[in-house]
């Protein structure tokens, strides 16, 4: 017996920004969620672009069994015709030059997930109510802690923890994380840009998503307590539960929500 995902997405421009950088995805096998360098030209641009690159994957992707591809490469390969992408906008518009974006895409096959990683938005499993980050931050801080400079606690509170080390930028090489996570009924993943992680901590990221029944009510959740914790920074959430499989919904599809246009009027479930 085969497993399936059920999914929402949320996306909000938060309190204190008028524009809406982030982009994100989801469908029956795709997680994604990129967001556009703040401070930096055009960041709706970097992940509109980017996040267009993975609606073709998820759209060739749609009806071809994943199991019998190396999905690894499949993501890697969306992550290359983003950059690829991104230097086309450039080169066409040079004023664009200098804009970059994250991105944390996720591509199921049936029993678990490829991951592409660049940047600082994450990836998290929730599985018998232990939170667990899957990404690792590419952060000067982060760099930091990992160099046993400084502490997971000093990092949470660092002046400079938003400064990236590693972004998917026109003109720049990228590196993405690759690797996979295999799933079980009943795992439930959230991917999201830092405008959730940066106010709201591990714990309470944990008990909503412990606690809320659907996908729909863990991303309204965790969206408000980052709006209630003064969300200085775009929010977006990605969440799916592994399910057994079942009858697809009907108006299930893909998704976009952010700075990318909309491509359907739901949530997919």
């Amino acid at each position: 017996m085969t497993n399936s995902l059920r999914v929402a997405i949320g996306s909000d421009p938060g309190p204190n920004r008028a524009e809406n950088e982030d982009s994100a995805l989801v469908s029956p096998c795709s997680l994604a969620v990129a967001d556009g360098m703040g401070g930096h030209v055009y960041g709706e641009v970097a992940s509109s672009a980017t996040i267009g690159a993975f609606v073709d994957l998820d759209a060739w992707a749609t009806g071809v069994d994943l199991r019998e591809h190396d999905t690894l490469a499949l993501v890697r390969d969306g992550v290359a015709e983003a950059a690829r992408r991104l230097d086309a906008l450039t080169d066409a518009e040079p004023e664009l030059r200098g804009m970059g974006t994250t991105v944390t895409a996720l591509l199921w096959d049936g029993t678990g997930f490829a991951v592409a990683h660049v940047g600082d938005s994450r990836a998290y499993l929730l599985r018998d109510g232990l939170l667990g980050q899957l990404t690792h931050d590419h952060t000067m801080v982060q760099s930091l802690v990992d160099a046993g400079r400084i502490t997971a606690e000093e990092a949470e509170r660092h002046p400079r923890r938003s400064v990236l080390m590693r972004t998917l930028q026109a003109g720049n090489a990228f590196e993405p994380d690759l690797f996979r996570v295999e799933a079980r009924r009943g795992d439930r993943f959230l991917v999201c840009s830092d405008g959730l992680t940066d106010v709201v901590g591990d714990h309470a990221v944990r008990e909503a998503l412990a606690t809320a029944g659907e996908p729909a009510d863990a991303v309204h959740w965790l969206i408000t307590l980052a709006v209630r914790a003064g969300g200085p920074d775009n929010i977006t959430c990605v969440v799916a539960d592994v399910v057994q499989d079942e009858v697809a919904d009907p108006g299930a599809g893909r998704i976009t929500v952010g700075a990318h246009r909309v491509l359907g009027s739901r949530k997919a479930s």
